[in-house]
């Protein structure tokens, strides 16, 4: 087995020169010494401390507010948590666990996360997909290497993914903002969208191997939607193109070492993420100039009382929300015995057999049903993060799609799935702890009904996420940062990012407007 490759968040060369930009703009906005259209002693409040909760706490503090951040749970991070889900010893991420889009994320490369804990550990190949046959397909993190792995499928791989994957600090900043915005490369976002728009069935048209096109399909399936369904494809694309562009790493230690280097960087502003501290009201807020919730549109509805217009809460109540997954947490007295030895490369495994297997078990939970096979999502991080489980000990977890708020146990079809390419699993596991959707959202109530992408990413709900205002509300101090606005799903922050600029934006706050100046990039402050 290949030895690991063990980096801070700096090794990603291009996360990091992704986030100098940004970096200048955070650092800027916090000494400018300006006119502010309200006092730097105003109060501002944060309601949930997941990713997204956490980068608008930062960008609020950055701006010289003084920020609380509220969080229900004993503990932050919402669903970038680590916890003992099984036995003493044994480190389980509850949520995330893999974070390309954290890697690549515009606003945390520009963060000193490193500084604060933060460590990314890159498996030497980002992804594996066994098959029936006892072999695997591998996506190599090198664009190169993927091309010939890939055989005579390899120049059509390159020709889809090269030119984002190259302009990765383009195209990371355009594809993770809302879709509505004018783009700032046109013709990069244009190339995009000619294939972002398409099914991923219309897409592995191109490939030859049925091999390539069952990586793909695994890919795309991240999307929650149908493989038949327009936008699918842009889904498998982004994955893809992370994965050449900044891995698919995991942290050491767990999703919470990310979660606890925000936190930490946030402190030195003087700001507190303030845990098992329940926000039942925004009535219980009102003390506080700017509120942004890192909730979904259910609990705004629920906590924001009168203070939203009635046509905005016929607009929220229209949200939809994706199917929900049922997860399984394992504590494994061993390393996972796959047929293909390769599997033992990648933290992230892909179980669903051809195109047409996972297209069938996609399109069951999309339309309200339980596959029979269900494509499986697997992670096996104590493989590359010994941290993770005692000496000789192992971690992983698995889940499957399944219709929204399921109460269908699916662990034996889960299990099942993964026996199918590792013979003998189930004589490794020591303990497993299982999670229905309703479980998950018990533990973590923005993963409604099991949802994990914060609500169905169909095109209509790209657009209009979670309504025409995307992050404002009806009123004027109120602004929704969750998932459930752009760009969506994925630890990356920057729907926190996004809504706190805005907000800063409407109080008359600084804005920063990159400047070129010759080959520099400098700032300019102006206000609206």
């Amino acid at each position: 087995m290949e030895a690991s490759k063990l980096s801070s968040g700096r090794s990603c060369s291009r996360g990091n020169s992704l986030g100098v930009a940004y970096s200048q703009m955070s650092r800027t906005a916090g000494r400018a010494n300006v006119s502010w259209g309200f006092a730097l002693s105003r109060k501002a409040c944060v309601v949930g401390s997941g990713p997204n909760g956490l980068a608008a706490a930062i960008v609020l503090a950055q701006a010289g507010l003084q920020v609380d951040v509220f969080e229900a749970e004993p503990t932050a991070g919402g669903a970038a948590r680590t916890m003992e889900l099984t036995l003493p010893g044994f480190l389980h991420d509850f949520g995330s666990a893999v974070h390309p889009m954290g890697a690549g994320s515009p606003f945390f490369s520009s963060l000193p996360l490193e500084d604060r804990g933060l460590a990314w550990i890159h498996s030497p190949a980002p992804l594996a997909h066994p098959l029936d046959d006892g072999t695997a397909v591998l996506l190599e993190r090198d664009l190169g290497a993927a091309k010939t792995s890939l055989g005579a499928d390899g120049n059509a791989w390159g020709q889809l993914m090269q030119p984002f994957v190259e302009r990765w600090s383009e195209f990371a900043p355009e594809v993770l903002r809302p879709v509505r915005s004018i783009p700032k490369h046109p013709w990069l976002m244009a190339r995009f969208a000619m294939n972002a728009l398409l099914s991923a069935r219309t897409i592995v048209r191109r490939f030859q191997n049925e091999r390539t096109r069952a990586l793909f399909a695994g890919l795309a399936a991240h999307s929650f939607l149908s493989l038949d369904e327009p936008v699918s494809g842009a889904f498998g694309m982004l994955m893809a193109v992370a994965a050449h562009a900044v891995g698919w790493p995991i942290p050491r230690g767990g999703s919470q070492s990310l979660t606890n280097a925000l936190c930490r960087y946030l402190s030195t502003f003087g700001s507190k993420v303030k845990t098992s501290s329940r926000v039942e009201s925004l009535a219980s807020l009102s003390h506080y100039d700017l509120i942004l919730c890192d909730v979904t549109p259910r609990q705004l509805l629920r906590i924001a009382g009168q203070r939203l217009s009635d046509s905005y809460k016929r607009q929220l109540e229209r949200f939809r929300y994706g199917p929900g997954v049922f997860k399984v947490d394992y504590a494994l007295a061993g390393p996972i015995p796959w047929k293909a030895s390769e599997c033992l490369r990648a933290a992230t495994v892909h179980l669903g057999g051809s195109f047409e297997e996972i297209a069938a078990s996609e399109q069951a939970a999309r339309n309200g049903r339980h596959a029979d096979s269900p494509f499986v999502l697997l992670v096996q991080p104590s493989v590359f993060d010994s941290s993770r489980a005692p000496a000789t000990k192992h971690t992983a977890w698995a889940y499957c799609h399944v219709p929204n708020g399921s109460k269908v146990d699916m662990l034996k079809p889960v299990e099942d799935q993964i026996e199918r390419f590792a013979p003998g699993f189930r004589e490794c596991i020591l303990a497993r702890r299982v999670f229905s959707p309703a479980e998950l959202e018990s533990m973590d109530a923005n993963l409604v009904g099991g949802d994990i992408g914060g609500g169905a990413m169909d095109l209509c709900q790209i657009v209009f996420r979670p309504t025409w205002r995307c992050y404002a509300t009806s009123a004027r101090d109120l602004y929704i940062c969750s998932s459930s606005t752009p760009p969506g799903g994925g630890v990356h922050g920057m729907c926190g990012y996004h809504a706190a600029n805005m907000a800063l934006a409407r109080f008359q706050a600084p804005v920063n407007v990159p400047v070129q100046k010759g080959n520099k990039r400098s700032l300019h402050l102006t206000r609206h």
